[in-house]
């Protein structure tokens, strides 16, 4: 597919394979249910037919788990760590000859953390990606039978562990970051040539591929950006570190530079954009810091009013869809090529859309530089980016959202460049170039502007707003777009900045539009972006 770089496949050997004897991986079992749904596994005689859990929406939360399309060489030890951050994994059975495995949690909270946290987050096991749900069963019971030895070997290395961390941390708190490999879990990453803006959400959306990332803390030393960041085991880390140690995160700039740390283990105290503690929503954010991410609460059930539109998944909310776009040189599934800026927007609405309204829309996300309107197909249109990283992240956050009616779609295009007019040309005024307009938001590398995208939603965020305008004036003036205005609230600290919500995100986009860079008088034209918060 044009622009993708397909998966890569680091053939590292694990140290967790070391620590497990070879013998036989299957053996006889029993689910507590006495009727299992057709097709499930039920004898642990691999020959049998098995298609899988019933995937319908009936299934209710279950302490089993139940863990499909695994590589063929994962080992016990990996599959274990998927549930480690989330509490104590009780049992185990692996299922090699189908791909798949079930385990079994300490209690139903542990497992409704675990399989909500993966149904935003995609988990990876040697870079190939796995999928993660609720069984039919409540409870597995295995035998004492010989073929069901590697697994119990395997649960037992991993309490051993535990047990031991336990004792040297003299505390009754586990530690889950298992360290198998015989490798830290903890990996000390220092971002070199910092050209863009490298996030918290950054580094989750490129190490979250080669395993269950726990917790991220980012801080600054000797004038260079840097972050720890602990796996679930060390064979995670070990296989980070030699797949992207050395990379770039956008082109020619942004270098990771990996180690292992001394520490087995990272304290954090708050969930905000500095530090990150992935198994423990219920943090903190800490006085005057960034709240937690809506998106990050909403994975794991949390109560999050008035989250609208379509928010980007977890590993991609905000400055880190900029990240997966621009990661061009590192070959993780779902990062883009570089080779295009140039996007393909359909389905629009041929008597309202002009190159000025796509201008002023997709340059939220970046500095439109050329806009086209197809001659003889006005439903569709060419917007031409200053670089391919602000292309990817206008398509991330704008397809699907809708516009005067209808919804857009937008993908990348074939076209390297927007072609002007040739003089003499009938055009229409169709092709608008705005390579030098003033109204561009990110001229200016590394902009602090980078770091306030966000997708698009019913609440804006006002500035440079004079003191004389009031807050009838600008509610009167949202209302002229055809919308209706349900909030308003100014800065308390900064009346020069306010939020308003409108009744539903077409709304709001459509309010932006109109009103962005609006003479307000006293030489003062309004700023109108995306809002991450509510009223």
């Amino acid at each position: 597919m044009d622009g993708i770089v397909q998966d890569i496949t680091v053939g590292t050997k694990r140290g967790s394979d070391e620590l497990l004897s070879a013998c036989a991986t299957n053996g006889p079992f029993i689910m507590s249910n006495s009727a299992p749904s057709a097709g499930e596994y039920t004898n642990g005689n691999d020959s049998k037919k098995f298609k899988g859990e019933n995937r319908t929406s009936g299934i209710g939360p279950s302490r089993v788990i139940h863990i499909r399309k695994l590589p063929n060489d994962v080992t016990e030890a990996e599959v274990i760590s998927l549930g480690l951050p989330f509490g104590k994994v009780t049992n185990l059975l692996m299922l090699k000859g189908k791909n798949q495995a079930f385990i079994e949690m300490n209690n139903e909270e542990a497992a409704n953390t675990m399989v909500s946290y993966y149904n935003t987050v995609t988990p990876y096991l040697r870079s190939h990606p796995i999928y993660i749900q609720y069984s039919n069963h409540k409870e597995l019971k295995t035998d004492n039978s010989p073929n069901q030895a590697r697994a119990q070997a395997a649960l037992q290395a991993v309490n051993a562990v535990q047990t031991a961390n336990m004792a040297i941390a003299g505390t009754g708190v586990p530690d889950t970051a298992v360290n198998l490999s015989g490798q830290s879990p903890v990996l000390r990453i220092i971002v070199e040539n910092l050209f863009y803006p490298v996030t918290l959400d950054v580094l989750h959306q490129i190490f979250s591929k080669f395993g269950t990332v726990l917790k991220i803390i980012t801080f600054t030393k000797n004038n260079q950006f840097q972050a720890l960041l602990q796996y679930a085991d060390g064979s995670s880390a070990q296989h980070a570190k030699l797949a992207l140690d050395g990379q770039n995160i956008y082109n020619a700039c942004c270098t990771l530079r990996i180690d292992f740390s001394k520490l087995t283990s990272l304290n954090v105290k708050y969930n905000n954009d500095k530090s990150r503690d992935y198994t423990r929503p219920d943090l903190p954010s800490g006085d005057n810091q960034p709240t937690l991410d809506q998106t990050m609460a909403a994975a794991f059930g949390l109560s999050v009013p008035g989250v609208h539109g379509a928010l980007a998944p977890l590993g991609m909310p905000s400055a880190a869809a900029a990240a997966a776009a621009a990661a061009s040189r590192i070959g993780i599934p779902g990062f883009a090529s570089a080779a295009n800026a140039v996007l393909l927007i359909s389905n629009l609405n041929p008597e309202r859309v002009t190159p000025q309204c796509l201008f002023i829309l997709f340059g939220v996300y970046g500095d439109v530089q050329r806009v086209k309107i197809l001659f003889n197909k006005k439903e569709n249109a060419l917007v031409q980016m200053f670089d391919c990283t602000q292309a990817q992240l206008a398509m991330s956050h704008l397809n699907g959202q809708r516009l005067h009616g209808k919804t857009m779609r937008v993908t990348m295009s074939k076209h390297q460049t927007v072609q002007l007019p040739r003089e003499g040309q009938e055009d229409q005024g169709l092709t608008k170039d705005y390579s030098s307009s003033p109204l561009h938001r990110f001229k200016k590398p590394g902009s602090k502007n980078f770091q306030n995208i966000f997708p698009p939603s019913a609440t804006l965020h006002l500035s440079n707003i004079p003191p004389s305008i009031t807050e009838e004036d600008l509610k009167l003036l949202f209302s002229s777009t055809s919308g209706m205005v349900k909030a308003f609230k100014f800065f308390q600290k900064d009346r020069k900045m306010a939020l308003i919500q409108m009744s539903s995100v077409e709304e709001a986009i459509q309010a932006l539009i109109d009103l962005h860079n609006h003479d307000l008088g006293e030489n003062h034209h309004l700023r109108v972006s995306f809002s991450k918060s509510t009223i």
